[in-house]
């Protein structure tokens, strides 16, 4: 390959990597306006973080505070003032971990669970009608490609 077709390649990657980039700022600014309200209809005045916080609790099921703070490269006394912030709201609860008598596994409490899939409808209404003239073939892709990016690997 000629240097001038190289250059041309890496100008037009460069150009398609910067596109992607403010497409992805986009997104993640109306993700952010999107995890406020959530965090609003799980509880009034919840934050953001916390409800981050929560959605990964449930997202892993149970999970120790070591392993929640090092998933979400969070301080772990910053993190447990919110888990206690989340246990005082009835979202998530500890119970006594079998393999370690010194932690606790954190869970979603059923009433957390209902709670957030009351919060997270609207959102959820409004992405299926975003995506119901979508093939469902394009979706999955569009998620395979979004999960490899975030991991980075290759598709």
């Amino acid at each position: 390959m000629s240097s001038m077709t190289e250059s041309l390649d890496l100008e037009a990657r460069t150009r398609a990597v910067r596109a992607l980039e403010g497409e992805v700022g986009e997104l993640i600014n109306q993700f952010r306006l999107i995890l406020a309200a959530n965090a609003e209809r799980l509880s009034p005045g919840l934050l953001p973080g916390a409800y981050k916080v929560f959605t990964t609790i449930v997202r892993r099921e149970t999970v120790t505070l070591s392993a929640l703070a090092e998933s979400l490269m969070m301080d772990k006394g910053q993190l447990s003032r919110t888990v206690r912030e989340l246990e005082h709201l009835g979202l998530v609860h500890r119970t006594p971990d079998p393999e370690d008598g010194r932690s606790s596994l954190l869970s979603p409490t059923d009433e957390g669970l209902e709670r957030l899939a009351v919060a997270r409808r609207p959102y959820e209404t409004s992405l299926v009608t975003t995506l119901e003239d979508w093939p469902v073939a394009d979706i999955d892709t569009l998620a395979r490609l979004l999960r490899a990016l975030s991991s980075g690997t290759t598709p």
